[in-house]
């Protein structure tokens, strides 16, 4: 029982050093010559313009976090569809639910308006 532990132990330990061993490389091999130029921000080639510290619209995160769920919906979906024959109806009942929360969530976001690009 203990050697199991061990084992993990020793697993863990070995991961953590490879980590810190290749930081260390790439801090000796890479080539470290800092100059203004150099640490200037960088947007699309173009010299910035403004300040970089502004506020963004709360919309846009709530936008991309409705995107990522209904991203991950199509994640699910494939599978279940590819395996649907073998599954039965058990499972064809519980992707419409699935799909009838998602489509709540999405039916919910409407409505409070977090749809609206600008």
């Amino acid at each position: 029982m203990v050697a199991e532990y061990l084992s993990v132990l020793v697993f863990i330990f070995v991961g953590i050093g490879i980590v810190l061993f290749t930081f260390f490389l790439s801090k000796l091999i890479r080539p470290h010559n800092p100059y203004p130029k150099k640490n200037a921000n960088y947007e699309c080639a173009e010299e910035p313009i403004g300040d970089s510290w502004f506020r963004f619209n709360n919309r846009f995160y709530i936008f991309a976090l409705i995107f990522v769920i209904f991203d991950v919906e199509a994640v699910f979906l494939f599978p279940w569809a590819v395996a649907f024959g073998e599954l039965g109806l058990y499972a064809l009942i519980e992707m419409i639910i699935f799909i009838l929360i998602l489509f709540f969530g999405l039916f919910y976001a409407w409505r409070k308006g977090a749809l609206k690009w600008v």
